[in-house]
Formats: structure tokens, sequence, C-alpha cells
């Protein structure tokens, strides 16, 4: 290669300067020109016939410049956009480009559908155009324009089987890098138990590790907007029925649940703590005479637990209500939100459980309307008969829910029930005792699959019992002094419960892990992203 030698101006050489700046100039403009019409041809090239249809669009940067023109979504496209030339904006998912022809796949949330860019002089489509097209690195946003063809055969690697697009001109919007750590296609994967599939599968690390390209697939696209609609329906029930939606306090200044589980935060001079729960505030509404409320937010527990279930943030559904004569009132209420919730994902969403069910192993979710409900003695007779022993007293631990819910699931035909009546030594220190049973409480758990997603309760609603319960716990009043105040103005009977958002989304679908249902999850290992 000759490098020619470039005349360097001589100080005051006036007509050198003028003509190095118009150079300058020139250089600029070619360079500008080719960010939008992608490589400059080479002089001893064919012509392109297909120049100012393909390349790569300058930075949009909002600069005032705008282009009036109409997308259409991937999802909409159908009979009556056949023949149409339309314009689309979505992601390259693949391309396989060969001699005058390039198939690739455009990807939009979870609609695909087939791109075929093809040599065609009459059309302006050029082998430079197609060359370019197959080049673009996977997962680059592009916007296309092109016609909308029905095709001759279902296309059964699209979601879209019944048209494709023979695409006109085609612009990278942002490109992705060359080498991605993970690609979408392996991460949708189905699961399977196949040795040849294990060896392409993507391991959770790595998904959680690179969640933006993870999140990307579409069952991941289903889960979070069926997670989206639990939170909507929640909130649309439940203010159908009167209650108020209230926002409480994250910092606090006591540990909302008692014990060790909390994480410690510097506030200024002092310490707070991340709440445990909106517990003490739900109450402390009630006691203001809402009457019925509830909250959506961030819960936090420092449980050094690396288990399939639990988190250390979590998104907490809760509800507290008064009521005018026994607390079952409230737990009823509760149950049938459950219940219409889930008729509504049965109904709204359910093309988002079959996009996951292609993925996953999903099995369908059962429920009985009005919920079954069991008291806690039941549940320890049924684990008998089948050879566990549980003590009246004592909690029921992992493998026991688990049993527990195979054996209401063979008995009753549903995966959602209530367990009433809880031992009174395993619950907090706000729990009303059972008054007709000193070692029972007016306590309750529900579960989904044999696994616990609500914990809930009548709470103690006099100053004087509340405090002697609290000691009881080994709990320092003077940090609960404003919780026990409120309630010494008068306040009605009430109960409540507290709902962990992903957990209920997992086990609705019969996921295997809660980080499957938490789009950024948070657990003693992960902080990141």
């Amino acid at each position: 290669m000759v490098v020619s030698e470039e005349k360097v101006p001589m100080e005051g050489d006036v007509s050198s300067k003028k003509a190095a700046k118009k150079a300058a100039k020139a250089a600029e403009k070619q360079l500008k020109k080719a960010e939008h019409k992608g490589p400059i041809q080479a002089p001893n090239d064919e012509p392109d016939i297909s120049e100012g249809k393909y390349g790569t669009y300058k930075l949009i940067q909002s600069d005032g410049s705008y282009v009036e023109r109409e997308y259409v979504d991937v999802k909409d496209l159908c009979e009556k956009f056949a023949g149409q030339n339309v314009w689309v904006r979505a992601r390259l998912q693949t391309s396989r480009a060969k001699g005058k022809q390039c198939f690739a796949v455009l990807r939009q949330n979870s609609a695909t559908i087939q791109l075929l860019i093809s040599v065609n002089d009459e059309k302006r489509v050029s082998k430079q155009m197609v060359k370019f097209t197959g080049n673009i690195s996977k997962e680059s946003i592009v916007d296309v324009q092109a016609t909308v063809v029905k095709t001759a055969s279902p296309i059964e690697s699209c979601t879209i089987k019944g048209y494709e697009l023979f695409a006109s001109e085609i612009w990278i919007v942002s490109a992705a890098k060359t080498q991605l750590p993970l690609q979408v296609e392996d991460a949708a994967r189905p699961e399977t138990d196949d040795p040849e599939a294990l060896k392409i599968r993507v391991n959770q690390d790595t998904r959680l590790d690179n969640r933006i390209l993870d999140l990307r697939t579409p069952a991941n696209q289903a889960i979070f907007r069926l997670e989206a609609g639990v939170c909507r329906l929640f909130r649309d029930i439940l203010t159908k029925k009167g209650f108020v939606e209230i926002h409480t306090p994250k910092i606090i200044s006591a540990a909302s649940e008692g014990g060790a589980n909390v994480f410690t935060v510097s506030y200024f001079k002092s310490n707070a703590y991340l709440a445990q729960s909106p517990q003490l505030y739900k109450q402390m509404a009630i006691a203001a005479d809402f009457d019925k409320v509830f909250t959506i937010g961030a819960v936090f527990r420092a449980e050094d637990s690396n288990t399939h279930r639990h988190l250390t943030e979590f998104v907490g559904l809760d509800i507290e209500m008064s009521f005018k004569h026994h607390y079952h009132e409230v737990m009823e209420t509760i149950g049938q939100t459950f219940t219409d919730i889930f008729r509504g994902l049965q109904d709204e969403f359910s093309a988002e459980i079959l996009t996951v069910g292609q993925q996953f192993k999903v099995e369908p979710f059962k429920f009985l309307d009005p919920p079954l409900r069991l008291e806690f003695p039941q549940a320890i007779q049924m684990l008998k008969e089948a050879g566990v022993t549980v003590g009246e007293e004592d909690d029921l631990s992992t493998p026991d829910e688990k049993l527990l819910g195979r054996l209401v699931k063979a008995k009753y035909d549903t995966d959602f029930y209530i367990l009433d009546k809880y031992p009174l030594a395993v619950r907090p220190f706000y729990t009303m005792p059972d008054p007709n049973n000193e070692k029972a409480s007016n306590s309750y758990d529900m579960f989904m699959r044999g696994e616990e997603i609500l914990s809930g309760a009548q709470r103690i609603h006099d100053p004087e019992f509340l405090t002697k319960r609290a000691l009881h716990h080994g709990i320092d009043i003077t940090k609960i002094a404003a919780y026990i105040e409120s309630f010494s103005f008068g306040c009605p009977p009430h109960a409540g419960g507290g709902i962990g958002l992903e957990r209920v989304v997992m086990l609705y679908l019969g996921l295997d892990n809660i980080r499957k249902t938490s789009m950024f999850p948070r657990d003693p290992k992960r902080v990141t992203p």
C-alpha cells in the first residue's frame, strides 16, 4: 500500500490553510453521510442500487428532526396488512445470508416474524444490502420497511406463522455487541432431560449475570407481564372491596418482626433498619380509622437462606382490615381475593401462561371457590396418617408443608388452601391468642402447591395486652412505643396478612426457583446487577 505524502502548509501560507480547511470539511461531510448510508463504496465496486436504503442511523439524540412514520407492532401483523408496505422496529434475533438472499427473524417482545432480503432490481435491493443485513450482529435493534406477504406454509419457528416480511429498507438503530455472553435462543430453549439439550442449556448464574439478555426470552417476557397482572388484579379487587392503598416507611426505628433477621443501616448519627414488613404501619392506619388498607412495596429480610424460595428483598402485597366480630371475616376476604386473582389470571393471561409452558413444565393451577380451610390439628392428623409426627406446638418444616400440600391435592383436588389456628408459640408477639385454647392462636397461613405464600393473624389491639406479649418475646418496648401508643386511643379489632409476590407467581406457574420470578433477584450471594 502506497501512502502519499501530505503537504504541510508553512506558517503564513494562507492558500494552503484554506485548502486544508476545505478538505477537512469535505471529509467530515462524507463521514456524516456514511453514518447514515452504510459503508463507503469502493471505486471498483459495481454500482449499489440500494444506496440510501440501508445502513446505520446516526445516534438518535432528539435533535429536533422528526420523521413522519407509522410503525406496526410485530404481534399485529395479520391479514389486514397483507400486500402492504409497513415499517417495523424490532430486534434482529437471527440472520443467515447465502448468495443473493438473507433470511432473518425479527423479534419484538415475545412476537417473532421471518424477514427475507432478496436481490431485486425492481425494488432496488442489491447484493451489498443483502450482505450488510447478514453482517448485522444478533440482538441489534433495526428499522425495517417491508411488504407483508402471506406464506405458502406455516413458519413454525416464529409466532407469526402465516406471514413474512420482504424487506426494501433496513437500518440499524442500535447495534449490539458482536460477541454476546449468551444467546437468547439458547436461553429460551425448552427445559428437558435430553442429554444433548443439556449441553447447551444456559445455567442460572449466567442468566442472572446477564439478566438483560435473559429477560428477552419469550417465557420471561410472559412471566413479568403476568406478575404485573397479579399486582393489578390485587389492587383492583381490593379497591372494589373498599380498601385504601397506603404507602409505608421502609426505614424504621425498630425491627418490625423482632429477631435478628434485619438489615441495619447507618442513619445520620444513629442506626435504623430496613422494614421486614409494613405490619406496624398497616395497624396504625387501622387505628387511624382507614378500616381497610393494602400496600404494595419492597420488604427486606436478612436471612442467610440460599433456597429456591427465599430472597433478601422481595415485593410484599400486604392487607389489613378491621372486623366486627370474628377474624374469619378478614381471613375469608383474603381467601376470596386469592381466588379472584387466580380466576383473573386464567381469563386474562392465558396466552402468557401458554408461553411460559413452552419453555418450562407448567401444570394447570387448581383452586376451590370458596377456598379450602383446614385447622392446624387436622393437618397434624393428615401428616400423622402419612407417617410424619409433628408436635402440637411446633411449626411445620418445609418438607412437612410440601407433603401436606400433596396430601391436600390428593384428597381435595386443590393447589390452594388455608391452614388456620397455628400454635401461639411460633407466631409473632402481636398475634392474638386463641381464647379457647392457650396453646393456639388466631392466626393462619395460606399455601400454594404445598408452599406458604401468606402469613396472617388477628392482631392484638389492646395496648396493655400488647405490651405484655412484647415483653414475653423479649422485645425492647421503648423502640415500639409509638406503635403501642397508637392503640391507646381506641382501635377496632383487626387482622391481615402479608404476601410475597414473587413466590405467588412462581407457585402459580409451577416454577422451581423464585429467581425466575424476580426481575433482579437479591439473595445472600447476589446484589448485582
